[in-house]
C-alpha cells in the first residue's frame, strides 16, 4: 500500500497521458468512420505505453518489440474489421505486459494473459482508483472531498443571483450575457459523449498500467496436521479407471474406430471420389450438405480421445501397437476433414458462396492442421501445452492472413463467375445478397450489370442499377472523411474513378405500325 502511494507522481502523469488519449480518441472517433484512425490510435497508445515505462529504454533490444507490434497492426491499416481490431488488441496487451516485465515466453501462458487482460481491462481503472483512495485514506494525504466541493454551492448560486441583477441593471452586462447560449452549452454535455469518454479512459488505462488480477489458490493449510495422513486417492476409483480406460481398453477403441472410420472413408471415396451414382432419392448437395459438419465433430473427439489416451509419459503412449493404431486412426480422421472440405466445395458450387462457407473452410483447415500436429506430438513426445502452443500460432497466423483478404469481393466474384445468368448453368445470381456484402462487392457488381444490360432490360435490373449507383454516391461522401481511409478503399476508389458511372440502358421503344 505505502508503493501505491509512494507511487502517486507517475499515477498523475498516466492520468494526464490517458486523458490526452481521451481527446485525441474523440477527436478521431466520436461521430466519425473507423478507418485508418484506428491504426493510428494504435500507433499513438503504443507511443504512450513506451512513455510511461522509461526502464524499458534500457533494454538493448527494445526495438524488436515495436517492430512486431508494427507487423501486428498493419491489417488495420489494410482494412478495419473486427479481426483486425481484436489482433491490434492483443497486440498491444502483449507489448504493454512485456515492456512493463510481466509477460510469459510461453506461447501457451501468453495466451492466459491475454484472455485475463481483456477481462480485467474494464475495471482497471476503478480498481486502481478505489485502492488510490483507501491508500490516501489510510496515509493522511490529501484528496478530494465532498465538504470541499459542498462549500462553493452557497457562493456560487448568490453569485449568479448578483450576476443576474447586475444584468438588469446594467445594459453592458445584459449584452454580454445575452452572447452566452446556454441551450447550446448544454448541448455539448451528451450522455453518450460522457460515455465514450469513460470507455476509452478505461480501456487506455488498462494499456498503461498492465496489470492481471490475481487468484487466492485454495488448498489445506501447511499447518493442519491431518493434511498429510488424509489418503491422496481412492484405490477402488483406480481400479475402476483402469478397467473402463485401461491399456486394454483404449487398445480395443482404437480398433473399433479405426474400422468404423474406414467404413466411412470408403464410402466418401466411393461417391465422392470416385463418381458413383448416389441412391435413389439422394442428391450430391444434400450428400455434402449432411456430412460436412457432423464430420468435423466428429474429428474433433476423436483429437480429444487422442489427448486424453495417450498422455505423456503414459502406459499407453508406449506402446508400440497402440501408437500405430493411433496413427492410421488420425490419418484416416484427415481424411475425413478433406473429405468434409469436399463436400462443403460441391455444395458452394450448387448453392453459391457465403460468409458462413468461408468460415468452414477456414475452420476444416485448421482442425486438419491441429490433427497434423496431434501426430508431430506423439511422435515427438511432446507436452500437451507444446500442442496447445502450436495450435494456438497456426490460428493467430490463420486469423492475421485473413485480415488481408477482401472476403466480400471474394464471395462477390466467385458468385457472379459461377452463376446462371454469367454461365448458363447453376441457380440464379442473388444480386440483393451481393449488395448487402458492401462496397467490396462494387467491381464485380458491375461485371453482373454490365452482362445483363446487353442480355435483358428489365425492372428489377434497372432497380439494382439505380441502387448500385446510389451505394457508390454514399461511399464516395464517407470517403471524403480523411478518417475513413484505408489501402482497401484506397484501392477500391481508384477503381471506381477509372470506370467512371454506371450508364443506364435506354428503354426499348415500341415500333410505329407500317414500319
Amino acid at each position: 500500500m505505502t508503493a501505491f502511494v509512494s507511487a502517486a507522481p507517475s499515477y498523475c502523469g498516466r492520468f494526464g497521458v490517458a486523458v490526452l488519449l481521451v481527446v485525441l480518441a474523440d477527436f478521431l472517433f466520436y461521430g466519425q468512420p473507423a478507418g485508418i484512425t484506428v491504426f493510428l490510435f494504435a500507433i499513438l497508445i503504443a507511443a504512450a505505453v513506451v512513455a510511461v515505462h522509461p526502464a524499458a529504454f534500457s533494454d538493448r533490444r527494445l526495438w524488436i518489440k515495436p517492430t512486431a507490434l508494427l507487423v501486428a497492426l498493419l491489417p488495420l491499416a489494410e482494412n478495419v474489421s473486427a479481426l483486425s481490431v481484436s489482433i491490434a488488441l492483443a497486440a498491444l496487451a502483449v507489448f504493454a505486459l512485456s515492456l512493463s516485465g510481466r509477460l510469459r515466453h510461453s506461447l501457451a501462458r501468453i495466451s492466459g494473459q491475454i484472455a485475463l487482460f481483456g477481462l480485467a481491462a474494464p475495471f482497471r481503472f476503478v480498481g486502481d482508483f478505489i485502492r488510490w483512495r483507501r491508500a490516501a485514506r489510510r496515509f493522511g494525504r490529501r484528496r478530494i472531498r465532498l465538504a470541499a466541493i459542498a462549500v462553493w454551492v452557497m457562493p456560487l448560486t448568490l453569485g449568479a443571483v448578483f450576476l443576474a441583477l447586475f444584468g438588469a441593471a446594467n445594459p453592458v452586462i445584459e449584452y454580454w450575457l445575452s452572447l452566452i447560449d446556454l441551450l447550446k452549452l448544454l448541448d455539448l454535455i451528451q450522455i453518450t459523449r460522457i460515455a465514450f469518454w469513460l470507455f476509452v479512459l478505461a480501456c487506455v488505462w488498462a494499456f498503461l498500467r498492465p496489470r492481471l488480477p490475481r487468484f487466492r489458490q485454495r488448498g489445506s493449510r501447511p499447518n493442519n496436521p491431518l493434511a498429510g495422513a488424509q489418503p491422496a486417492t481412492n484405490p477402488q476409483r483406480h481400479v475402476v479407471e483402469d478397467i473402463v480406460f485401461g491399456k486394454a481398453a483404449i487398445l480395443r477403441a482404437l480398433i473399433v474406430f479405426n474400422v468404423l472410420f474406414a467404413l466411412q472413408t470408403g464410402l466418401d471415396a466411393t461417391y465422392l471420389w470416385g463418381g458413383v451414382a448416389l441412391p435413389d432419392g439422394l442428391s450430391y448437395a444434400a450428400y455434402a450438405h449432411r456430412g460436412a459438419y457432423p464430420l468435423i465433430v466428429t474429428a474433433l473427439l476423436a483429437a480429444g480421445f487422442v489427448l486424453a489416451a495417450l498422455r505423456p509419459g503414459s502406459e499407453t503412449s508406449g506402446d508400440p501397437l497402440i501408437r500405430r493404431l493411433v496413427y492410421a486412426w488420425v490419418a484416416q480422421n484427415i481424411m475425413l476433414v478433406i473429405s468434409s472440405i469436399l463436400r462443403l466445395d460441391l455444395y458452394v458450387g450448387i448453392y453459391a458462396l457465403t460468409y458462413w462457407r468461408i468460415a468452414a473452410f477456414v475452420w476444416m483447415g485448421l482442425v486438419a492442421s491441429g490433427l497434423a500436429l496431434i501426430i508431430a506430438r506423439i511422435a515427438l513426445g511432446k507436452s500437451n501445452e507444446w500442442l496447445f502452443s502450436a495450435n494456438l500460432l497456426t490460428l493467430s497466423l490463420t486469423l492475421y492472413a485473413c485480415c488481408f483478404i477482401n472476403f466480400a469481393a471474394l464471395i462477390a466474384n466467385y458468385n457472379v463467375d459461377h452463376s446462371l445468368e454469367m454461365t448458363g448453368q447453376g441457380i440464379s445470381l442473388d444480386a440483393w445478397y451481393l449488395r448487402s456484402l458492401g462496397p467490396g462487392a462494387f467491381p464485380a457488381l458491375d461485371r453482373f450489370l454490365d452482362h445483363q444490360s446487353r442480355a435483358a432490360n428489365n425492372s428489377v435490373f434497372r432497380e439494382l442499377a439505380g441502387r448500385r449507383g446510389s451505394d457508390e454516391d454514399w461511399y464516395r461522401t464517407v470517403q471524403e472523411n480523411w478518417r475513413a481511409w484505408s489501402f482497401r478503399d484506397w484501392r477500391l476508389l481508384r477503381y471506381l474513378d477509372s470506370k467512371g458511372s454506371l450508364v443506364l440502358p435506354q428503354p426499348s421503344q415500341p415500333s410505329l405500325p407500317g414500319r
